[in-house]
């Protein structure tokens, strides 16, 4: 197996066995109808996308509602154990599912994974614990784990080259524009169970709000298994596929991390994305407190702050996705980390909503870009027997960078708060200006220069590139 892991994203290696027809219809001009998603094959690949993120949407909110009722007096320790089983597989066993990813055939691993996590979900209406509840989570996150690397590593054979940003974009959207859907379906349910209910032949299926967005989410599953077995993705070579020796596995997952190591562009995004996280995630667990006590905004500041954000990355995604041919990727993406930084920096300098709202809508615009940018320079840098590991090391970096910044970023603002108050007096002035100093501003403030750290590590990384048979031969040093 050849490990430069540096090749033409789009294109299969020369002498494998393809199904020439198939490829030649994905590839080929689709319908004007379907023009912007690249090919007929990218366009199912998004549909199913978009069936099974509804589905978990509406899935994930029935599963914490149904916690919070099988936790009966403690609801919020049965929430947060139920929540902890989607974070502890990603940690320890994410790069192993790249390196499987990586050995079979993803069509199948994808229709596997969707068929499992429904036929895991059908049985959560009958689950009356919180060890249950556990369990199944577990179960649909590992499910989650192969399924999503298996289909980053898969959009680069639907689509040319060219069209990779438009398709980030597209799964993006897939991927979050469907969660206010989810919501406002789940919310829905509630009277249509209540009609169900006085069906007396229903009973047995324990209709309730719950049960029946699951019920609704399995089918969003099945529906992503069908559209997905008629894709047209080219097949490997048996010597890439279908064998999986396991005392190979710690071997390929070395080669992963050596690649990423030694390439200095996937290194980059790496960096930006994962150090990035790391300061834009403190936004999430101060985001209440900074609204209410230094906007004077409240709850409805934050979620208008929200709001700005979700617009920013809206509008970030779309103008990408417009003039993306025009653009020097790698140079775009560290610009959009340090961009991202220092409106963060200036948001968290300003003591009224509005300017605030401005600066957080422009994080937006640039953490779209950084997203989207990020994932096609990925796919265009990593070869197809690297990608799935690359993919899944990269979401266990985001779990990972997410769940330390939640974590510390209160404890941090509490900390700074009893420094500001001793040494400072909780204020400075600075040209006349009188400032507060609360812990959650400064906290919000290293987030910023953590991300504009982040930045500069990327554009360092960048300048050290070296050509594709350079890095060839430091990976097979």
């Amino acid at each position: 197996m050849a490990t430069d892991g540096v090749t033409a994203a789009a294109s299969p290696p020369a002498d494998a066995e393809l199904p020439t027809e198939q490829l030649a219809h994905a590839l080929g001009e689709p319908p004007r109808s379907i023009r912007l998603f690249g090919s007929p094959s990218f366009f199912r690949l998004w549909l199913a996308q978009c069936a099974s993120s509804l589905g978990d949407w509406i899935g994930l909110v029935a599963i914490l509602a149904l916690a919070a009722r099988v936790g009966k007096s403690s609801p919020e320790a049965a929430v947060g154990i139920v929540m902890s089983a989607r974070m502890i597989p990603g940690f320890f066993l994410a790069s192993v599912g790249g390196v499987l990813v990586d050995a079979l055939d993803r069509r199948r691993v994808m229709v596997f994974c969707d068929i499992g996590r429904g036929l895991v979900l059908a049985t959560l209406p009958f689950v009356d614990t919180v060890a249950g509840l556990f369990f199944a989570s577990l179960l649909l996150e590992i499910l989650t784990l192969l399924w999503t690397p298996a289909k980053e590593a898969s959009v680069p054979n639907l689509v040319r080259p060219e069209q990779l940003t438009t398709a980030n974009s597209l799964s993006l959207v897939a991927a979050y524009g469907t969660f206010p859907i989810g919501s406002a379906a789940f919310a829905l349910l509630a009277k249509v169970a209540e009609w169900l209910g006085g069906y007396g032949g229903l009973s047995a299926l324990r209709i309730n709000q719950e049960s029946l967005a699951i019920y609704l989410d399995v089918l969003t599953f099945f529906v992503s298994a069908l559209l997905i077995s008629t894709l047209a993705l080219p097949r490997r070579e048996k010597h890439e596929r279908g064998r999986i020796d396991l005392s190979r596995t710690f071997t390929d997952l070395k080669d992963g991390w050596r690649f990423i190591g030694t390439n200095p562009v996937v290194r980059s995004v790496m960096i930006g994305i994962g150090c990035g996280l790391v300061g834009g995630g403190m936004v999430v667990p101060l985001g209440p407190t900074f609204s209410e006590r230094v906007l004077h905004g409240g709850p409805a500041g934050f979620g208008l702050l929200l709001t700005a954000l979700g617009t920013g990355v809206a509008v970030g995604v779309g103008g990408l996705s417009a003039v993306q041919k025009r653009l020097p990727r790698p140079q775009i993406f560290t610009l959009s980390v340090l961009i991202a930084g220092v409106c963060m920096l200036a948001g968290a300098s300003m003591s009224s909503l509005t300017p605030a709202m401005v600066f957080v809508a422009g994080m937006g615009v640039c953490a779209g870009s950084v997203y989207v940018v990020g994932f096609t320079i990925l796919q265009e840098t990593v070869s197809d027997e690297l990608r799935g590991r690359i993919f899944a090391t990269l979401y266990t970096l985001v779990r990972l960078c997410l769940l330390l910044s939640m974590a510390v970023a209160p404890l941090l603002a509490g900390v700074l708060t009893k420094a500001s108050d001793r040494w400072f007096d909780g204020r400075v002035s600075l040209f006349g200006v009188d400032v507060a100093l609360p812990g959650t501003r400064l906290t919000l403030w290293l987030g910023g220069l953590i991300i504009v750290g982040a930045g500069m590590l990327a554009v360092v990384a960048l300048r050290q590139r070296r050509s594709p048979s350079a890095v060839h031969d430091r990976v097979l040093a």
